[in-house]
């Protein structure tokens, strides 16, 4: 693993632009930034990020099926209890799940790292399986990379696959804040890759979204929601108005209920409970776990509710070195042990790796300055070599 310096293309954020990428820039600062490039070996994919993203995946599932059978599990998750018998039932049928995204620390030598699994509403999703694979093509021909260089990357074609397993049929509606650019190139990519499943769509704002006197959740047309694909956390939607008739509701959403479980940091202390001194996962603890106190005076401290590393600190011997603000935190937190993340010429990458049906099939990058990846951190491409 390598960070590269290269050249940029010319004509970038125009490419960006026609492409429907609106945020490249955020706040007047780059957001995509392809002056370099993360190279790697074909075995460090696939052995190094491939392989342990299938493993930690099916940790993960077990660890719902546990926690749907034994309520201490939703308990320690802080999940509220009327949402429960939902939850439990949306694993019992099965409901499909079409993507997540796992953040892990990788250097190229020692074992991958889970920093914290996306689950619910994973974003840079077009970015990774479209912008970046445009930027290797155009790259390539402008002799900006080896000829030979490749990229791992499948999502756009597994995404499709998946939407036409996980419709039957159903007209399928897409939520979000479209008032959120990020959001609405989100839901517009991903609407777009139904699209091409065959599916009929309709993109609407969360806020759009109604409720019948007899309990279906509609459209601004009133037409009835069957399948719904949602960029909105379960956590707020257990809290909103129509949150209590999401069990009585007959819409079926993906990301599944289940998928709650997972979107919560307070699944890194469970895995670690389950898979202890497992080589893909660092030692973790509930804050109020006496057992918090092996990791000592260096430690992630981390919302069991967060999102882009909000409210996430860095404590090292006793003393926060870096704290993001944020409102998270009500219901706890976890602490985590440290997994130093690599420096290359003072940038910190995590790395994003996707699951499209829970098969791992590529990979994005976000660099920083600050330790702590957050919203506005760099999207880098990368590249096999």
């Amino acid at each position: 693993m390598r960070r590269i310096p290269c050249s940029e293309r010319d004509d970038w954020p125009a490419t960006a632009e026609r492409a429907g990428f609106s945020f490249h820039t955020i706040g007047g600062e780059r957001y995509w930034d392809e002056r370099a490039y993360y190279a790697f070996a074909l075995d460090e994919i696939e052995r190094g990020i491939e392989e342990p993203t299938g493993e930690i995946d099916a940790m993960c599932l077990e660890l719902v099926g546990r926690a749907t059978e034994d309520e201490k599990y939703l308990r320690r998750l802080k999940i509220p209890e009327a949402f429960w018998p939902l939850i439990a039932e949306s694993w019992r049928r099965d409901d499909g799940s079409l993507y997540g995204r796992l953040d892990l620390s990788f250097d190229g030598r020692g074992p991958a790292k889970l920093l914290e699994y996306n689950a619910d509403t994973p974003t840079s999703i077009f970015e990774a399986a479209v912008f970046q694979w445009t930027w290797l093509e155009q790259a390539i021909e402008r002799n900006i990379i080896p000829k030979r260089s490749d990229q791992y990357n499948s999502i756009h074609e597994r995404l499709i696959d998946a939407w036409k397993k996980l419709a039957s049929g159903e007209h399928l509606h897409l939520a979000g804040m479209t008032g959120n650019a990020e959001d609405a190139a989100t839901l517009a990519y991903l609407e777009d890759t139904a699209s091409q499943a065959g599916l009929a769509t309709t993109l609407l704002d969360i806020e759009g979204i109604g409720l019948t006197e007899d309990g279906r959740f509609v459209d601004l047309d009133n037409r009835a929601i069957e399948l719904a694909f949602k960029l909105y956390p379960w956590e707020w939607m257990f809290h909103d108005t129509f949150g209590t008739r999401l069990a009585s509701a007959p819409t079926r959403w993906i990301e599944p209920p289940w998928k709650a479980i997972l979107s919560n940091k307070g699944i890194l202390p469970l895995l670690w409970e389950m898979f202890p001194n497992h080589p893909n996962l660092l030692p973790a603890y509930f804050e109020d776990d006496p057992n918090a106190q092996t990791l000592g005076s260096s430690f992630v401290r981390k919302p069991i509710y967060s999102r882009e590393g909000a409210n996430v600190a860095l404590v090292s011997a006793g003393t926060t070195l870096i704290e993001q603000e944020g409102p998270y935190g009500a219901e706890g937190f976890i602490r985590q042990a440290p997994a130093p993340l690599p420096n290359f010429a003072g940038q910190y990458p995590v790395i994003g790796s996707w699951l499209i049906d829970h098969t791992p099939c590529g990979l994005s990058i976000r660099e920083d300055e600050n330790p702590i990846t957050g919203n506005t951190s760099r999207f880098l491409p990368h590249a096999i070599l």
